[in-house]
């Protein structure tokens, strides 16, 4: 082995944290991955060359302190790693778990330029954060001095959380309202437990707590609290509540006994399993043959949830290659590996059954180059066939529905439903509304969680200052 700390890489190959074996994990909601040993963590660490020109550190939307903290870890210093990650990310254990590393910093990694494999980021990043808070590591806020000012976050989602956790680090309290029983959004009801146990946001929801943050859950804005008492009763608001406005391609024989949309299919499942119930009857996909329509990461989240409630046949139908497929190559692999079967080149032209649906009408797709980056699929006559299913997942993606009452409240939209933030004169992420901010999928359209976790921080920093100047000024 080299002696020179820079060359590591070459004597230790790239190593993932231990996954369940597929013929366990596909009978199982846990998660696959495994925690890191601490040497393990360590060694892997230790692949990093600190190049001087941290690429990964670009391609992270955050903007994380990668070579940093993974100098850190190298070093023991686990603690002051974990204090250095929450400085850039409030959800670090939740990022190490579901961001595509490989399309952002792993993907980036100059050792993956060089075909040496990339450091394990994402992996790294979870082991650190989940041992320093069990080891009853906690952000250390004793130099914070409150403004005096309290805000409203509409939305526990990743948004939300980010923007509560930074806004109580600049001295503003923060009270947290959501329409469910647990904190998350779809960090909790979208993303199946087998990527990320909910127990982790229950871990971040008392490191929350701890910090100061106020949640008031189960409580609907615009029918259990009015949005006009919250703009009376709180300095400023932050919006963060979402994408969830199902996009179904107007597919005919949506309405058939059988089809669902993927979001309702993902959270009755994550209910049933939070909850400890047997399967809803409506999502029951034992022994039934099921074809998701849809190749995003929602696509593999639902296809990979269908084999673990025994589906006897398992398809995902994407209209591109898979080249040009937007779902984690990591993802893809794990639902290849857990059975499966992926028609690529195949645009669902109509659902077929008369009450209850018995298959999918396909057309074979060409790739037409239209010169902007991505291949546009051309439906090749003449090659319609029908893909027999019992149970069809529409996976096409998420819109944006305007509320009434930030209608009401003169927050502007666009013709999609996306708020409108950061206009010229405005503040960044400030609505059209002067007290009211926005951030996340709402703002953005159905985004990574680390996007969404970005536009909470730089929301909250920008409140934050609002705030703190009139305060000062009173």
């Amino acid at each position: 082995m080299s002696d020179n700390p820079l060359f590591r890489f070459v004597d230790i190959p790239r190593q993932m944290p231990r996954r369940v074996p597929v013929k366990v994990r596909v009978v199982s909601h846990e998660e696959i991955y495994g925690d890191f040993i601490p040497d393990d963590a360590v060694e892997q660490a230790g692949r990093c060359i600190d190049c001087g020109n941290p690429y990964c550190e670009h391609a992270c939307p955050l903007h994380n302190y990668i070579p940093d903290w993974l100098k850190l870890v190298r070093d023991g210093h686990l603690t002051t790693a974990a204090e250095l990650m929450h400085q850039t990310n409030p959800l670090p254990e939740v990022c190490g778990r579901v961001c595509p590393q490989d399309r952002l910093c792993e993907g980036a990694c100059t050792l993956e330029q060089g075909d040496f494999g990339a450091v394990t980021i994402g992996g790294i990043e979870r082991w650190v954060t989940d041992q320093a808070l069990r080891q009853g590591w906690r952000p250390d806020l004793s130099r914070v001095r409150s403004i005096g000012r309290r805000v409203a976050v509409i939305g526990a989602g990743p948004a939300g959380l980010a923007c509560a956790d930074v806004l109580v680090r600049n001295g503003v309290e923060a009270h947290v309202f959501d329409r469910h029983e647990e904190i998350g959004g779809l960090l909790t009801f979208g993303i199946p437990p087998f990527k990320l146990d909910k127990q982790v946001i229950r871990m971040r929801r008392r490191v929350l707590e701890d910090m100061g943050v106020h949640f008031h859950l189960n409580t609907e804005i615009g029918s259990d609290r009015r949005f006009e008492d919250l703009l009376e009763d709180f300095d400023a608001i932050f919006l963060g509540t979402g994408a969830y406005h199902a996009i179904d391609g107007a597919l005919p024989g949506r309405e058939l006994h059988g089809v669902h949309a993927a979001l309702d299919f993902l959270i009755a499942n994550v209910r049933r399993v939070l909850h400890g119930q047997p399967p809803n009857p409506r999502f029951d996909v034992a022994g039934k043959r099921v074809a998701v329509l849809g190749g995003g990461d929602t696509g593999m989240d639902c296809v990979r949830t269908a084999i673990r409630l025994g589906a006897s046949e398992v398809s995902c139908v994407y209209r591109r290659d898979a080249a040009n497929m937007p779902g984690s190559r990591r993802e893809v692999n794990n639902a290849k590996e857990e059975g499966v079967n992926f028609l690529y080149q195949r645009q669902p032209l109509r659902i077929l059954g008369s009450e209850q649906v018995t298959g999918v009408e396909l057309v074979e797709t060409r790739l037409e180059d239209t010169g902007d980056g991505r291949a546009r699929p051309v439906n090749v006559a003449g090659s319609e066939y029908v893909l027999d299913a019992d149970v069809v997942i529409i996976a096409f993606g998420f819109g944006v529905d305007a509320e009434d009452w930030s209608l009401k409240a003169g927050i502007e939209h666009l013709e999609s439903g996306r708020t409108i933030v950061g206009e010229a004169g405005r503040l960044p992420y400030q609505t059209a509304h002067p007290r009211v901010f926005a951030g996340g999928d709402m703002v953005r359209g159905a985004d990574l969680v680390v996007r969404a976790v970005l536009d909470g921080r730089e929301a909250a920093l920008a409140i934050a200052r609002m705030l703190r100047a009139e305060a000062q000024a009173a």
